[in-house]
């Protein structure tokens, strides 16, 4: 299967994927991981690069019978309809996770307290979170709200959006 995360930074999207994802033991692609490695031999990210890297990865780890969790913003409806794309090309099921904080002072707290784990990752600021470009869903998706919420609270949430039972957080 692949789990397709979305959202903005800081809503706790890649602290609940790669939680989901030590639970599962399953394939992890952070796009921020992928394209920071590029930025360090060189290459410019001006477009969508990294998830064009994430996009076959996630190909390659499917068709081996993995589970796929995919880290990224997936900002636009065409990135949405690309993740979609690796899924159905493979006629492997999927789903669409957005993670939202719905407490704009807890966001900013989040995005203005964080520290990048990622050596030479530069964090976005509360600014260009608030300004970046993030389109409506025009679909059904699962939507996970972290705020004032535990990752294992949220994690929960999760599997029973999912239908299934976690090993370690039911």
């Amino acid at each position: 299967m692949l789990f397709i995360f979305s959202g903005l930074p800081g809503t706790g999207k890649t602290t609940l994927s790669s939680a989901l994802a030590r639970e599962l033991r399953a394939t992890y692609l952070r796009v921020d991981v992928v394209e920071q490695a590029m930025r360090d031999v060189g290459t410019r990210i001006e477009g969508p690069e990294g998830y064009i890297v994430c996009y076959a990865i996630a190909s390659q780890n499917l068709r081996l019978g993995l589970d796929v969790i995919a880290d990224t913003v997936n900002p636009i409806q065409i990135t949405r309809q690309a993740w979609r794309n690796v899924a159905e090309s493979l006629e492997t099921p999927f789903v669409e996770i957005e993670v939202v904080c719905s407490d704009d002072h807890e966001h900013r707290h989040r995005i203005e307290t964080r520290t990048a784990d990622i050596p030479g990752f530069v964090l976005p600021t509360w600014e260009q979170v608030r300004n970046r470009q993030y389109d409506v869903w025009d679909r059904g998706h699962i939507v996970i709200d972290t705020a004032h919420q535990t990752v294992e609270e949220s994690l929960t949430i999760l599997y029973k959006q999912l239908g299934r039972e976690s090993s370690k957080y039911s």
